[in-house]
């Protein structure tokens, strides 16, 4: 079998565009790159071949092995210059070790080659309020973020503090301070995090995650002194979102929240990832703009009117979900039956296709 070091994989996956690199006995050393899983190595891999290439990841980390052994499971990361940066979860699976490793890329993509619409990269110009970047896990809301904040660094001068879990891109500084700070390894939790980073002069937050109530009524306050706050929720569509976030309360409390949200919310960009007709994958976008109508339909409760207003919105650069996949299929990059399949109306997408 061909000896290949863990730095021939690492430039494998790098320069493949993975995310992933995967080192399990029992198949192939494997990269995950657009949403599919496909092998890299010549041959399967087995326990001893995965030890020896987990072993050079700990040697190029500079890490003892000793709580891994210990545990069977390890977080570390580490950076190879000119190449990129890694996050790795070494584990035990089977009794022989085994590891994923993130790719954490110096490279921020380019927004117009991902079909990211100019009116989420202009997101960047807002001086104060809350931004939300919802969908589901693998979605890509963390891209998303990652070039509304590479457009800040390029274009203002600023204190942006990313708070991460794991950090995915890395960005280095140009007309901004840029801080990255991720969970578990720079600092204790989201919320810790979020209130230290109060006193650190931030003028943009990006928090990687709203998890709990408390956290959510933290970045509240955040955005409501001055700051823009951008973050992520595991929730698809505006109206999802915004029910999620009062239904994360005690009852007596939300009508102080509704008020409250009202108030501080700029945006709400929902997405997902499409099939492509390339094989690859393209993504589509909900985008909601706060205007006097939806405050008073979140204060009033009356958030399922929501809906019609992103789509009567076109003219304040609202987008429904469906106009963004119509707007795909009609750009050639999605076939019929997926912008069909994908759309929350079929039959209002078929009358609009013709």
């Amino acid at each position: 079998m061909e000896i290949r070091e863990i730095t021939d994989y690492l430039r494998t996956a790098v320069e493949g565009g993975a995310s992933d690199l995967f080192i399990v006995a029992g198949g192939p050393v494997s990269c995950k790159a657009k949403g599919a899983i496909y092998g890299i190595s010549a041959e399967k891999v087995f326990p001893q071949e995965t030890e020896r290439l987990i072993r050079g990841l700990y040697e190029q980390a500079g890490r003892d092995m000793g709580h891994y052994l210990a545990s069977g499971d390890d977080d570390f990361s580490f950076a190879v210059g000119g190449l990129a940066r890694f996050r790795v979860n070494a584990y035990r699976q089977r009794g022989s070790m085994a590891a994923v490793v993130r790719v954490v890329s110096f490279h921020i993509p380019d927004w117009q080659e991902l079909h990211i619409p100019e009116q989420v990269i202009n997101l960047a110009g807002a001086d104060h309020g809350m931004i939300l970047v919802t969908g589901t896990a693998g979605s890509g809301k963390s891209t998303t973020q990652a070039c509304i904040i590479d457009r800040v660094n390029r274009t203002r001068s600023c204190h942006v503090i990313t708070l991460e879990d794991p950090i995915e891109y890395l960005h280095r500084n140009e007309k901004s301070i840029i801080s990255q700070r991720e969970i578990a390894i720079d600092t204790e939790n989201y919320l810790t995090a979020l209130r230290s980073c109060l006193r650190q002069a931030p003028d943009v937050i990006l928090l990687g995650e709203m998890r709990d109530h408390e956290t959510i009524r933290t970045a509240m306050t955040a955005a409501e002194t001055g700051h823009l706050l951008i973050a992520t929720l595991h929730t698809n569509g505006a109206v999802n979102t915004i029910d999620r976030i009062i239904d994360s309360f005690q009852p007596a409390q939300q009508a102080q929240v509704r008020t409250q949200l009202s108030a501080v919310l700029h945006t709400v960009v929902s997405q997902q990832l499409i099939p492509a007709k390339d094989g690859g994958l393209v993504p589509a976008f909900e985008i909601m703009h706060m205007n006097s109508a939806i405050r008073s339909m979140i204060r009033d409760g009356k958030s399922h009117q929501i809906d019609n207003a992103i789509a009567s919105g076109g003219a304040e650069g609202m987008m429904s979900m469906d106009q963004s996949v119509l707007n795909l299929y009609r750009d050639g990059l999605i076939d019929r039956e997926t912008a069909l399949g994908y759309a929350v109306s079929a039959e209002q997408m078929k009358r609009r296709m013709g």
